[in-house]
C-alpha cells in the first residue's frame, strides 16, 4: 500500500451509455478517504439472547408504517422497554432479536396499523431520528426496519411458494421443500461528488421538491463493478465523462435496503446533457451557491460538507 503523497493510479475499462468502451485512469488518494475512527462496536449482533448474571432494560425498535415508536418523558424521547410495552399494552407482531448494545438487548418488532399514539407515545420518521436518538440507536433503527422489510418479503419460497422459517445458526430463512436460503437483501447503490474548476456537479430530479438539488446517484447493475456504476450513473444521467474515481465512504441506507458507497471525482469532458425522463436539470455550483445542503447524518452531507470546508 502505497502511504505517500502520490496517488496510486491503475487501469480500468468502463462503459459509457452506448457500450464502446473507454479507457480511464482513476487515482486512490489515502487522504481524501474521510476519517472515521474505529473503536470498539458498541452493537453486537447475535442470533440467540445470552444468559444474564443481571437484566438490564432492553430496547425495543418498532414499527408502523416505516416510522418507530418513541416514548416521550419530559420532552425526551426514548425506546420503549419490554416493561413499557406490558404497562402500556402494546402489542406487537414479528418479533425478531438483533443483538446487544451495551448492556441492553434489542429487538425489532412491528405493531399493528391500527395502533394509535396514546400517553407519551408518538411515531417517528426515521429520517429525524438522529434529532432524538444517539448515533448509535438511531442506526440500529435503520438495521430494524431492514431485517423486518426482509422477514416480511420472504415468508413465502419465490421458487415454490412453501412457507419459509427462520434459520437458527444463521441469519437467513430457509425453504423447506426445496430447501432455497433467502439472506436478507442489500441493494448497493453509489453516490458521487463531480468536481470541475472548484464547482461540485447537482442535479434536480422530476421528483424532488422545489428548488431541490442532490449529487449524481443510482443503483449497481448485476455484473458491474461500483466504479463501473458511477461512471455509467455520470453518462446516462447527465452525459459527461469524469476521471480520478475516489473512494470517500459508505452508509447503510434502510430506503429501503440499500448501502450507500461513496466516491468523489474529477470532470473529464462533455457537455451537461438530460434526456433520459430522470434529470430535469443540472448545474455546476460553488461552495457559496449550492441550493441544499443535506445533514451531516447522511453520506451525502458529508460529501458536500467536505467540499465546503476545503477538505479535498
Amino acid at each position: 500500500m502505497n502511504t505517500g503523497r502520490q496517488p496510486v493510479a491503475c487501469t480500468c475499462y468502463v462503459f459509457s451509455c452506448n457500450r464502446q468502451a473507454h479507457k480511464c485512469i482513476f487515482h486512490i488518494f489515502p487522504a481524501m478517504i474521510r476519517e472515521r475512527k474505529i473503536s470498539e462496536p458498541e452493537f453486537l449482533p447475535l442470533l440467540e439472547l445470552p444468559k444474564k448474571k443481571v437484566k438490564h432494560s432492553d430496547h425495543y425498535f418498532i414499527f408502523r408504517d416505516r416510522k418507530l415508536l418513541l416514548l416521550l418523558d419530559s420532552g425526551i424521547a426514548a425506546l420503549p422497554s419490554g416493561e413499557d410495552l406490558i404497562s402500556l399494552g402494546i402489542d406487537i407482531q414479528s418479533k425478531q432479536y438483533l443483538g446487544e448494545c451495551g448492556f441492553s438487548s434489542c429487538f425489532a418488532a412491528e405493531t399493528s396499523p391500527a395502533f394509535t399514539e396514546i400517553h407519551d407515545l408518538v411515531f417517528e420518521d426515521i429520517r429525524k431520528l438522529p434529532a432524538f436518538l444517539e448515533e448509535t440507536l438511531a442506526s440500529l433503527a435503520g438495521r430494524a426496519i431492514h431485517l423486518l422489510e426482509w422477514d416480511k418479503n420472504t415468508r413465502y419460497c419465490g421458487r415454490c411458494g412453501s412457507e419459509t422459517f427462520r434459520k437458527s445458526d444463521e441469519r437467513a430463512k430457509q425453504c423447506p421443500e426445496c430447501g432455497l436460503l433467502f439472506f436478507p437483501k442489500i441493494s448497493p447503490a453509489v453516490i458521487v461528488m463531480v468536481e470541475k474548476d472548484n464547482r461540485i456537479l447537482m442535479a434536480r430530479s422530476t421528483h424532488f421538491p422545489p428548488g431541490r438539488y442532490g449529487l449524481i446517484a443510482g443503483f449497481v447493475e448485476p455484473g458491474e463493478s461500483v466504479e463501473e456504476a458511477v461512471t455509467r450513473e455520470v453518462m446516462e444521467e447527465v452525459g459527461i465523462r469524469i476521471k480520478d474515481l475516489s473512494y470517500f465512504g459508505s452508509q447503510p441506507w434502510p430506503y429501503p435496503d440499500s448501502l450507500m458507497i461513496a466516491f468523489t471525482a474529477k470532470y473529464l469532458e462533455g457537455e451537461l446533457r438530460f434526456n433520459d425522463g430522470e434529470i430535469e436539470d443540472a448545474a455546476w455550483f460553488g461552495r457559496d451557491e449550492i441550493p441544499h445542503i443535506p445533514g451531516s447524518t447522511s453520506i451525502s452531507g458529508e460529501l458536500i460538507q467536505s467540499f465546503i470546508s476545503g477538505y479535498r
